[in-house]
């Protein structure tokens, strides 16, 4: 194996599984968190204080550090685990070039300051060729990584090698890798099923049953097919892991931050209590209103009755109860 400097950043359970996934291949993992206050606790309990706190890391691998600019300098390969929501601002403190680096996303969303997928905004706002720009995605979730169960992961590049590179160094006994062409298609159904998840989590709040899920993810990855299909058309197969496997373990398992938070706006929760209730990000949330943004803007009409629900509970203050009863009517 190439041995190639990695720098995870973010203090999140993904990035806590990313950096487990890691050392099981690699000596030495640069690890870039916020918080001076998470880097002290680790490096005395060797556990992450807030995510994951099963994971018990060997400090001798970790080089952990609360300064962006140092993490960016001692890598070759960087990814990037920070919710999407922040991203902007943690970018702002950069101060060296990214220009010699390879960037992976293993971020779930769309930032919002540009409303770009996090590859694209790479590339608009860096200069970053898309050939050093990749995607790491589904199924599969943190908890269960920390569990050492049987997962599985996608790696997209433009440049193949780099994502075999990546793949083999995700790889091990526990975690299984498959690699992939479709930055821009899969970037955007790992957003897209955050938004679906949050429709399953709304409709079991609700108190809709099994068959009515299956209805809905059955619509759901049809019209994640439609939206991919129009934001880049290439030949991909939607039935693949990385698209329906991410969409049905992100909208059925209990460990779904997104239909968690679904859930609680089903069962009456306003947004604002939703979000103040739960610990973590809910990705999906924010990609809901760049995904209703953007399908507004393609120049032939692509049916989303999913992603228009959604937007219109989240976002309009619309009664979950009766845009469901209407949603409903529109699938099948």
């Amino acid at each position: 194996m190439i041995k190639t400097r990695f720098a995870v950043f973010g203090g999140g359970s993904w990035a806590t599984a990313i950096v487990k996934m890691l050392t099981e291949n690699s000596d030495k993992i640069t690890w870039y968190m916020r918080s001076s206050d998470a880097i002290a606790y680790l490096q005395t309990e060797k556990h992450n204080p807030n995510y994951l706190r099963s994971v018990e890391f060997n400090i001798d691998q970790l080089q952990l550090t609360d300064d962006i600019n140092k993490a960016v300098e001692h890598a070759d390969i960087l990814i990037f685990a920070i919710p999407s929501a922040f991203l902007g601002s943690e970018l702002e403190k950069l101060k060296v070039t990214l220009a010699d680096k390879i960037i992976f996303s293993a971020i779930k969303g769309i930032v919002p300051e540009t409303g770009l997928i996090v590859g694209e905004h790479f590339h608009e706002t860096y200069n970053i060729p898309f050939e050093n720009i990749g995607v790491i995605t589904g199924p599969c979730h943190a908890e269960e990584v920390a569990l050492e169960r049987l997962s599985y992961l996608t790696i997209a590049c433009a440049d193949v090698a780099k994502a075999e590179l990546v793949a083999e160094n995700l790889r091990s006994a526990y975690i299984k890798t498959k690699i992939s062409k479709d930055i821009i298609g899969t970037e955007y159904a790992a957003m897209l099923k955050n938004i679906y998840a949050i429709a399953a989590g709304i409709a079991h709040g609700l108190g809709y049953g099994d068959n009515f899920q299956s209805v809905l993810m059955s619509n759901a990855i049809r019209e994640m097919k439609r939206f991919t299909k129009r934001i880049h058309k290439i030949d991909r197969n939607i039935n693949d892991s990385a698209y329906l496997g991410d969409l049905l373990v992100t909208g059925y398992s209990t460990f779904s931050r997104n239909r968690m938070f679904g859930n609680m706006i089903g069962k009456g929760y306003t947004v604002k209590s939703a979000q103040m209730e739960m610990s973590m990000v809910a990705e999906g949330y924010y990609a809901t209103k760049s995904a209703f943004e953007i399908k507004s803007k393609f120049e032939k009409k692509v049916k989303t009755p999913i992603i228009n629900a959604v937007y219109a509970v989240l976002y309009e203050g619309k009664n979950p109860k009766s845009v469901f009863a209407k949603l409903t009517e529109k699938i099948d």
